[in-house]
């Protein structure tokens, strides 16, 4: 469970626009961050429980996408462009290490957005499979960056 002593990661920006500082602690998680993240496994839970490759790849999609809103949160988005970005520019712009990711899941957003839209959209059970399992292993790098050690995994009270 996240307490108040428990701390996350957060990025500095340093006074030149567009420089990236160095992450350093701070306390405590913000509780948006908290969400974001079982909003991002209730999204893998749904993803296990479907049946159909398009609705798998929607939920491991936005599951990715709750996790990477979760680290912005925690990071703050880039000031560098004052045009919009989406997600996974601004993850890549403030989490380099995270980038290859952040490529995977933006060229899967047209093919999620085509799903979404009752649009024809072409998704086998490999690439289903692919999304949710990139979208498990994006979540975990994801945590290892906001959480403290001790707390990679969140337990949650019912409210």
């Amino acid at each position: 469970m996240i307490t108040s002593t428990s701390t996350a990661r957060r990025r500095t920006r340093s006074s030149h626009q567009g420089e990236r500082g160095d992450l350093h602690a701070v306390a405590p998680v913000p509780r948006t961050v908290v969400d974001l993240l079982a909003r991002s496994d209730a999204e893998l839970g749904a993803a296990e429980l479907a049946t159909d490759p398009a609705e798998r790849f929607v939920h491991g999609h936005l599951a990715a996408l709750r996790a990477g809103a979760a680290l912005l949160e925690v990071t703050g988005r880039p000031v560098r462009r004052p045009m919009p970005r989406t997600v996974w520019d601004m993850v890549s712009a403030v989490a380099p290490e995270l980038s290859a990711w952040a490529g995977f899941f933006a060229a899967g957003a047209p093919t999620r957005a085509a799903v979404e839209s009752g649009r024809d959209a072409d998704v086998d059970e490999t690439r289903a499979d692919r999304t949710v399992a990139a979208a498990e292993d994006f979540q975990d790098a994801v945590r290892a960056l906001v959480l403290p050690p001790h707390e990679h995994t969140l337990d949650l009270e019912a409210s």
